[in-house]
């Protein structure tokens, strides 16, 4: 046993040890230069080919204030809110401080409870890992200041190094990026709003952030709660009197000035700068506060020639079209997007978002979710009937030459051979288009002519979820597909963005072959590459053949059905229209054996709070718009400018696969060779025997997992399809009748979505 004298003398010399090593780390650590903190460069984003885009980032006004232009209720507010010991603390907490060397022992997080003195340490090494070494140092600075500055000069360094959203560092920046108005005039609802946003600006900033929980609509919703419970706090600490409190209801939540993150950004430059720097925050792991501080020079995908060539197709068919002074009840708030893949490398060229951000319109329309995609989304049933056949199929595919009924009001019968059931309990009866009775028809006419009725059908024998992952394995997002079991998850009621579906649809272009969309190629900061810009690693999605011959059935939709306009392109093209209920939505999405290009045209209000989708019967004058209408004459005049000048290439023959099955019955016993009396010149049958396996192989086929873009936003809303009633009326295109309320998982909120939106899924039918 050791003496008490050994003991004691030991831990003695442990403590003067400590104590002396803490002595000398706070001697020798710097205290932080507010001025050098706020500082920021600015982020050179580069077209495809390496020239400068533009420069932003760091040009916003960083003006270092005294704490005298720090109003009271500023102050007052982040302290009720941030640290309320902050006045009489020593800049330390030693909890907090507890935590953080705990969990960087256990190999936790870095992070801790911190004081204010701690976060303005903190934000002097914005650009630095979160290592030990910096944890302790900022330890050795804050305990330094919190014994040797006075508390306002502290409270004034934190308050002009903070982070507040909108690419401000500093109260004053963030007064003007806000309210337009310099710091000293804020009041205390304004200065409770960003003493809210600094709790973090990527989930606070009401503008929205990156990642799929931060929607516009979500950060404005905690920011609210945020405002309102710091306000109550800073009652509750004794910083504002109670009558004061009273007079900032729900209503007088601090109105917010457009944000001036504009500037520069003419034309589609905002947009483009918006998707590669998401691109690069997400695959580098930055933050947003670290790249606003900026110094990265980043190197896109997009191409200046193809960007400019969609924005003007776009532009000369609106100018054409839409006159919102002579109609201004249905031509305003039309809205386009737009995107285009190169299918060989899954490189986004270009993209059409909006009008721009100069012209106050930041809403990224070709990365918009909540707009049904209409029949563009049948290729997925086919695909998956060819590659999982059904159940009268026995496990074996189907060939494009089966026959299904087509006949407008079709009772449509679960996978058991049992009707579907309306609202009234009655058998549920598929509406097309169309009244026509075409009676048995091939799956190529059904397409060709977009009928609702085979599809409707169709997804019931395959199964939805062997829908589901075929559309996966495009590269369609989960959390996109509509999740209802119903007959109208067939005909479009999910809502992928329009970089989404072209980049699946390059999937079929490449012969089964899915890449994942990027938009950025190169980053350098400081003039060293980060990693993880690479080309994403190309994955088989499906059987080539599978993909060839939903190419083929494609390509006879654009010689002979509802996408001919796209036949003015003069080489082989391949493509789908899709419209939705009650003409919420258009459509149209097609290919090329070299590009992919998707466009579509909806109305909302995007001052709105809801931005519900409006009707576009009427719009330009007419009755009603199709998918094979605007949306194809963009694509063509968009395609025709972007592929100039290169030679056109076939599309691989398709061969014949699959059996011939109907929805009668058993299929054939054997496969037969598609005999389509549609098919394109450029695409000839094959006069190949047909394969011994009326199965196509599907052996080294990958599992897909896709990759979420850019911390997208809330993709479960949706509208069109089915309007707000189930689809009783059917629109233009058809709905359903009463809406099916047997099929597994039928539900309907009843409720119109948005762009973006979080309301129920529609059941309501899509044609064209």
């Amino acid at each position: 046993m050791p003496s008490w004298k050994l003991v004691s003398g030991t831990a003695l010399g442990f403590f003067a040890v400590v104590f002396a090593g803490a002595g000398i780390g706070i001697a020798m650590v710097g205290e932080p230069d507010p001025h050098k903190a706020a500082q920021a460069q600015n982020n050179v984003f580069e077209w495809a080919d390496g020239t400068q885009m533009v420069a932003t980032g760091g040009s916003m006004n960083r003006q270092i204030v005294p704490i005298s232009d720090i109003p009271r209720s500023m102050r007052d507010a982040v302290i009720a809110a941030e640290n309320e010991s902050f006045e009489t603390d020593k800049g330390v907490d030693p909890m907090g401080i507890g935590r953080a060397v705990w969990n960087m022992a256990t190999g936790g997080s870095t992070q801790g409870g911190s004081t204010i003195t701690q976060q303005y340490v903190k934000n002097t090494y914005l650009d630095s890992d979160q290592t030990l070494k910096r944890k302790v140092t900022e330890l050795f600075i804050a305990i330094r200041l919190g014994v040797s500055e006075e508390k306002d000069t502290v409270l004034a360094g934190y308050l002009n190094t903070a982070y507040y959203g909108r690419d401000a560092y500093g109260i004053q920046a963030a007064a003007r990026a806000y309210f337009g108005k310099d710091c000293k005039d804020l009041n205390p609802a304004e200065s409770a709003f960003l003493a809210s946003v600094l709790k973090g600006p990527n989930l606070y900033n009401p503008d929205g952030g990156i990642g799929a929980a931060a929607t516009p609509a979500l950060n404005e919703q905690r920011a609210r709660k945020r405002w309102a419970w710091v306000l109550d706090r800073e009652v509750e600490v004794g910083r504002m009197d109670k009558s004061v409190r009273a007079k900032y209801t729900d209503a007088e939540f601090p109105p917010r000035i457009e944000s001036e993150q504009a500037r520069g950004m003419t034309g589609q430059i905002g947009y483009l700068v918006d998707t590669a720097k998401a691109y690069v925050m997400k695959n580098a792991h930055i933050s947003a506060e670290q790249m606003a501080l900026g110094g990265y020079t980043i190197r896109t995908t997009f191409e200046k020639p193809k960007v400019d060539a969609l924005a003007k197709a776009v532009e000369d068919t609106r100018n054409a079209f839409l006159d919102e002074k002579k109609r201004p009840e249905f031509d305003t708030f039309v809205q386009f997007g737009a995107s285009s893949v190169d299918v060989k490398t899954g490189k986004i060229v270009a993209i059409y978002g909006g009008p721009g951000w100069d012209q106050k319109y930041f809403s990224n329309n070709a990365n918009t979710s909540g707009v049904p995609v209409g029949s563009t989304w049948k290729p997925y049933v086919l695909a998956a009937a060819m590659e999982y056949g059904t159940q009268n199929s026995k496990g074996q595919g189907i060939s494009v030459d089966s026959k299904y009924q087509a006949n407008d009001l079709t009772v449509i019968n679960n996978r058991e051979g049992r009707p579907l059931r309306d609202a009234s309990g009655s058998p549920f009866k598929q509406k097309n288009e169309s009244p026509t009775p075409y009676g048995y028809v091939t799956l190529t006419e059904a397409m060709e002519k977009s009928i609702n009725v085979p599809f409707a059908q169709l997804v019931f024998d395959v199964g939805h979820d062997k829908v589901r992952n075929v559309a996966k394995a495009t590269g369609i997002l989960e959390e996109s597909m509509n999740p209802n079991n119903d007959a109208s998850f067939a005909l479009g009621t999910s809502t992928p963005s329009a970089i989404r579906m072209a980049d699946s649809y390059a999937t079929f272009a490449a012969s089964g072959m899915h890449r994942e969309p990027y938009s950025v190629t190169e980053v350098k900061k400081n003039g060293d590459k980060l990693p993880g810009f690479e080309a994403p690693t190309p994955q088989r999605a499906m059987d080539n053949a599978i993909a060839d011959n939903v190419t083929k059935v494609l390509q006879n939709v654009v010689q002979n059905g509802t996408g001919t306009k796209a036949k003015k392109l003069g080489r082989p093209a391949a493509g789908k229209t899709g419209t939705t209920d009650e003409n919420k939505s258009a459509w149209f999405v097609g290919y090329t054996p070299e590009l992919s290009t998707s466009v579509v045209l909806f109305r909302s209000n995007p001052n709105s709070k809801d931005k519900e989708l409006q009707s576009m019967n009427g719009v330009g004058g007419t009755d009603s718009i199709h998918g094979g209408d605007i949306p194809a004459v963009i694509w063509t005049e968009y395609m025709r400018e972007a592929l100039k000048g290169a030679p056109p290439t076939q599309f691989p023959e398709a061969e014949d696969i699959g059996v011939k099955a109907d929805s009668a019955g058993a299929p054939t016993p054997t496969p037969s060779a598609p005999a389509s009396p549609s098919a394109s010149p450029s695409t000839p049958p094959s006069s190949s025997p047909p394969p011994p396996s009326p199965t196509p192989s599907k052996s080294g086929k990958p599992s897909c997992k896709p990759w979420e873009l850019y911390c997208d936003p809330d993709t479960t809303g949706g509208t069109g399809n089915g309007g707000t009633d189930g689809g009783t009326d059917g629109g233009t295109d058809g709905g359903i009748i009463g809406g099916p309320s047997g099929s597994p998982s039928q539900t309907n909120t009843g409720k119109p979505g948005r762009p973006g939106g979080t309301t129920g899924w529609p059941t309501g039918a899509a044609a064209d």
